[in-house]
């Protein structure tokens, strides 16, 4: 972890910087708020280091955007994406543009102080272990079980990808619990972020 880290969080919901702050300066944390993504990039600075949380739907630019714009120049900064309109799709691309941790709203805090501290061991360089256990949890799938990860990953529905293989979707419920289960994933969010480290490509079409 970095020395006295600060944990920049951007969201233009007062109300949500607010809440944010107190629950991680109880946790010990140091904090700064931003209004908007541009504000945050006008005060960029290359020694900038700790973490990002920021929300994806907001004015001007959108949290994706702005992880864009700071993935090759911040990479001692790793990013928590919030929002309150998650779905799988948008969980990707925030994972594809950068993102290390992906929550919805309303956010369990624990959950999001359990985030916040991983990134902050994650911008001091540890945690390089991590993707040879999820390879290695990987490995312990079933070609079915593979396939409905790669369906999910996707943002595919069950009926969906029940469909595409001539199973129910009581049966791809099924496999999805057993997916879950041996990636020892405890959301969908958490699944998608290991699928994408990973690099597990969707299906064509």
């Amino acid at each position: 972890m970095p020395i006295d880290p600060v944990v920049h969080i951007v969201d233009d919901d007062k109300a949500v910087r607010q809440s944010l702050s107190f629950m991680l300066g109880s946790a010990g944390l140091r904090v700064q708020l931003y209004e908007s993504a541009t504000v945050f990039l006008k005060s960029l600075e290359p020694s900038l280091c700790g973490c990002l949380v920021t929300d994806i739907r907001m004015p001007e630019m959108t949290g994706i955007e702005l992880l864009r714009r700071i993935k090759d120049r911040m990479p001692c900064l790793p990013a928590i994406v919030i929002t309150g309109h998650g779905d799988v799709p948008l969980a990707v691309e925030a994972m594809k543009a950068g993102a290390v941790d992906f929550i919805e709203k309303p956010f369990d805090e624990e959950a999001l102080l359990k985030a916040v501290r991983a990134a902050l061991e994650k911008a001091g360089g540890e945690g390089g272990g991590q993707l040879a256990g999820i390879m290695a949890r990987l490995s312990t799938l079933s070609d079915r079980e593979r396939q409905v990860l790669e369906g999910l990953v996707a943002g595919q529905a069950n009926k969906v990808i029940a469909a595409a293989y001539g199973i129910s979707p009581r049966t791809v419920e099924v496999y999805r619990a057993n997916v879950m289960a041996k990636m020892q994933a405890r959301s969908l969010p958490e699944l998608v972020r290991m699928a994408i480290l990973a690099r597990v490509v969707p299906p064509a079409g």
